[in-house]
């Protein structure tokens, strides 16, 4: 069964039911995706490591790559 299938599932036992509607779902991906780079940023100053930005740094890992011929 799908997370939309599922939802579907919930949404029709909740009207049923009267009780309040489940949150779609992928509606919180974002924020749980920045609580994590935050986190991530956090422990990095707490060991001593510069928090960078994760876009920073991963274009730096592929700007430092060198295309090696075939």
């Amino acid at each position: 069964m799908t997370a939309i299938e599922q939802y579907l599932i919930d949404t029709y036992r909740a009207s049923q039911q009267g009780a309040p509607m489940p949150p779609p779902p992928g509606r919180d991906d974002v924020a749980v995706l920045r609580a994590a780079r935050s986190y991530e940023q956090f422990h990095a100053v707490l060991d001593g490591r510069p928090a960078r930005h994760p876009w920073r740094s991963a274009l730096q890992r592929l700007a430092g790559r060198r295309h090696r011929p075939c």
